[in-house]
């Protein structure tokens, strides 16, 4: 007879799903990419509260494995992280010095990206401040139009050399539009301007590739390569298979289990309509956990080795899924279902709902039940 008490390696039953967060599969694949960028400096991206998964937990297991240059992007990213790791770990900040936040920077030992000839003025403007100027990351803007330094940034720094005066430029940096596209042209056209664009500037290393650059092979990697997704097992490209290990799995909770009848509506719309006798499961996830509404008709669940395909729409705090094909009595109430694991990748979900894995991961919510397993296991904590 099936059991309606909770499974006892649940640790806490007043969640509706559990998250778990595989450290070792984060260490293996920041080890996996250092190798893969041989001649270059890994760093470790974990902006966004490490993509979602918990910057306390991930931060020092990467630091752990090798770590020693750690990007943000802002400047309360960096304090937050700053308390977990180590004093010799260097913190980066993508967005740079904002006004009033420079002397933070100062004070924490953060190291500001300079996307702007503004934020140049205000750090130098910081360093009169100080004895010696902190030093600080140049940006320059390749060929994607977001951040950085521009051409005509380059002739009046070029111009007017006082402008740098006092600078100390660790690095310099730019970022690939297309590096998820291997033989997009825009790849080669960005590194050969940013080389170009580089040379105007005092000489630094340099820094082009985050996660999926690293694949383009070691032409890309220059100096320090700054992985992100990656670390977190989402896939660099989908020419291929994934060749990084998966670091979470999402298991939601069955809250209750019926029979529906041909032409009988489910969810909100009643989009969905059996043409044959169905039995279906509600389960305990929905969009307010960064469950997407959308391509929700794609999407599934897993069971043991059958698929359940999500029907109608995704509610706030649940969806339904089509449980016809596991054997009656198998899987009952408070049972759990896998929405993200073995047989289905957060790239996968992503696909379904025509986006990208990097949107999902960082949008899973906060009310799972978390849970870090791997020999850096850290007591599990409820969201």
């Amino acid at each position: 007879m099936m059991s309606a008490c909770p499974d006892p390696l649940w640790p806490s039953y007043r969640a509706g799903a559990r998250l778990t967060v595989d450290l070792d599969a984060i260490a293996s694949n920041y080890r996996y990419l250092q190798t893969l960028a041989s001649g270059a400096s890994c760093a470790a991206v974990v902006k966004a509260d490490a993509y979602g998964l918990g910057i306390e937990r991930v931060a020092p297991v990467l630091e752990n494995a090798g770590a020693t240059d750690f990007f943000v992007a802002h400047v309360d990213e960096g304090i937050r992280l700053r308390s977990v790791v180590s004093e010799k770990a260097r913190i980066t900040v993508l967005h740079g010095p904002r006004p009033g936040a420079s002397g933070d920077c100062v004070r924490y030992g953060l190291r500001p990206v300079l996307n702007s000839l503004e934020q140049i003025a205000l750090w130098r403007d910081e360093g009169s401040r100080t004895d010696v100027l902190p030093e600080a990351v140049l940006q320059v803007d390749s060929g994607m139009s977001r951040f950085g330094l521009s051409g005509t940034d380059l002739e009046i720094l070029q111009a007017d050399t006082r402008l740098m005066e006092g600078l100390k430029v660790s690095l310099v940096m730019s970022h690939l539009a297309c590096a998820d596209t291997p033989d997009h042209p825009a790849n080669q056209a960005q590194k050969d301007r940013m080389l170009q664009m580089s040379a105007r500037l005092p000489p630094a290393p340099l820094s082009l590739s985050a996660s999926s650059g690293i694949f383009l092979g070691t032409d890309y990697h220059l100096d320090v390569v700054r992985p992100g997704a990656a670390l977190y097992g989402i896939a660099p490209n989908r020419t291929g298979p994934n060749p990084l290990s998966p670091v979470v799995r999402l298991q939601a909770h069955v809250l209750q289990i019926r029979e529906i009848l041909p032409g009988e509506g489910v969810g909100y719309g009643l989009t969905y309509r059996p043409d044959r006798p169905r039995r279906i499961a509600t389960v305990a996830v929905g969009y307010a956990d960064g469950f997407s509404r959308l391509g929700a008709g794609q999407g599934c669940a897993w069971f043991e080795e059958i698929r359940l395909p999500i029907l109608g729409r995704v509610s706030m705090d649940s969806l339904i899924v089509d449980i016809s094909d596991v054997p009656e009595g198998k899987l009952g109430p408070d049972m759990m279902v896998d929405l993200i694991g073995p047989r289905r990748s957060v790239d996968d979900v992503a696909e379904a709902a025509g986006t990208i894995g990097y949107e999902v991961l960082t949008s899973l919510g906060h009310r799972f039940y978390r849970e870090y397993v791997g020999n850096h296991e850290n007591p599990s904590e409820g969201d």
